[in-house]
């Protein structure tokens, strides 16, 4: 299996960035962690950060001939780019939506998701291993097919 691990904005200040809501761990040691995690599970894993909409939605079509799904982190664009949603849509890549925080237990503006509709599934608020977990549901929906 391989899979895209997507960051968007700000995503590459994560240790240093508002640790109460996005803990302490460094970018570097997150994406270390699902690369080591992604080889014991024997999955094959990119990881690719942007703070720019238009290089998100390139990576997004490149990646059409080359994952089986895709981890994504799309940062504030979850709650206005409708250019990331329109491309997510377009490539039809199984896709998880994931965000460290829980985006329902903070400002009004952030419980409303433009992506998640045409995401597999939403993960939020379970930190770092957020990441690890939807890993896993893409291995566990993939021996239940």
């Amino acid at each position: 299996m391989k899979l895209l691990f997507l960051f968007g904005p700000n995503l590459n200040l994560l240790g240093s960035r508002e640790p109460a809501w996005y803990g302490t761990r460094n970018f570097e040691w997150i994406c270390e962690t699902i690369q080591r995690e992604g080889k014991k599970r024997g999955v094959d894993v990119t990881i690719f950060q942007s703070n720019h909409e238009g290089a998100i939605i390139d990576r997004l079509h490149s990646a059409r001939e080359e994952v089986d799904g895709i981890v994504f982190n799309p940062g504030a664009f979850t709650h206005y780019s409708l250019a990331i949603r329109d491309a997510l849509q377009a490539v039809n890549i199984k896709t998880i939506e994931i965000h460290m925080s829980n985006i329902y237990q903070r400002e009004e503006f952030r419980h409303r998701s433009v992506i998640a509709p045409v995401c597999f599934g939403q993960i939020s608020g379970l930190g770092w291993f957020g990441y690890l977990l939807a890993m896993d549901a893409f291995l566990l929906e993939k021996d239940n097919r």
